[in-house]
């Protein structure tokens, strides 16, 4: 596949994304993500930018939602393991179906297992896994969440937590800061600073009683980052390799957190361009753990 779009000043790259199904999956965890994704350039008002492309993979040609769309596979999930290496970013939905795939140890538990995989053994490449909803329910399940701050659908913050240590018991008993927010960020690129107090994004401490962290709302630019060096060695010496993990609430949250993809692999301002297209007022979510590069 190609990562090689043309613009107006030439060729630029653009960010693969796989998107996983399962049956009833929920259709706005998908339509949402889809939708920002799409409308997203690196050049605003360039459709020759276009930042990112996004590829369907299901374990049958056609699969159906909970509400009854069925939405055409672009590829199985057999191709997807294959050509895994080509992605950048895999974006897991949620909905009702995500207790069959639990209950199954179906797919795509494996494929985001061996995403993750992939960056660590390869940390040089930037790679990214987010969930919308109870997606991340899959991403505990899986045992992706250990040692990191994640969120979920409200209605799920028990279940969650539930699924969470029992992950830690059959992996290093590491547990998981589950958070109730708009969506939660790991492993992100920024430069904190050196006087957090003076941070605006920074929290001190949690008003819900739960384990406080550093956290910065917002992104700096992907291209930000790209600027400077960043040391393989201490990507590799992060959790899954330093893979940026961001799990989020419910259909909305699932729009907050693609805006903030946006922001943080293309620009701030192409994300807030695309909030506008869509006429969403964007809400922004929590970093946890940013990496100093």
């Amino acid at each position: 596949m190609s990562a090689i779009a043309e613009s107006s000043d030439g060729p630029i790259e653009v960010i693969q994304v796989l998107i996983v199904l399962h049956p009833s999956f929920g259709a706005q965890e998908l339509c949402g993500p889809l939708e920002v994704l799409s409308n997203a350039y690196h050049k605003l008002n360039d459709p020759g930018s276009k930042a990112f492309e996004c590829t369907i993979a299901a374990a049958s040609p056609g699969v159906t939602s909970s509400s009854g769309l069925t939405v055409k596979a672009d590829i199985n999930f057999e191709d997807a393991h294959e050509d895994l290496k080509e992605y950048d970013v895999l974006i897991v939905p949620g909905g009702v179906g995500v207790d069959d795939v639990l209950k199954k140890e179906a797919e795509p538990i494996k494929l985001i297992q061996d995403f993750a995989k992939l960056q660590q053994t390869d940390p040089s490449k930037e790679r990214t896994l987010m969930s919308i909803g109870t997606g991340s329910l899959i991403l505990a399940h899986a045992g992706l969440l250990q040692g990191l701050a994640a969120t979920t659908h409200p209605d799920y913050y028990t279940k969650m937590e539930i699924i969470c240590k029992e992950a830690a018991r059959r992996g290093d008993l590491e547990q998981t800061d589950v958070m109730e927010e708009n969506y939660v960020v790991n492993n992100a690129r920024f430069d904190l600073g050196e006087k957090l107090e003076e941070n605006p994004f920074v929290l001190n401490k949690r008003p819900d009683g739960r384990r406080k962290s550093i956290a910065r709302k917002g992104s700096n630019a992907w291209k930000e980052s790209v600027k400077r060096r960043e040391s393989n060695a201490r990507r590799a010496s992060l959790r899954l390799g330093g893979l940026r993990v961001i799990t989020s609430g419910g259909v909305t949250s699932g729009l907050d957190a693609s805006l903030y993809l946006v922001a943080a692999m293309v620009s701030h301002e192409s994300a807030q361009e695309v909030a506008r297209v869509l006429q969403y007022s964007w809400n922004k979510g929590i970093t946890v753990d940013g990496i100093d590069v």
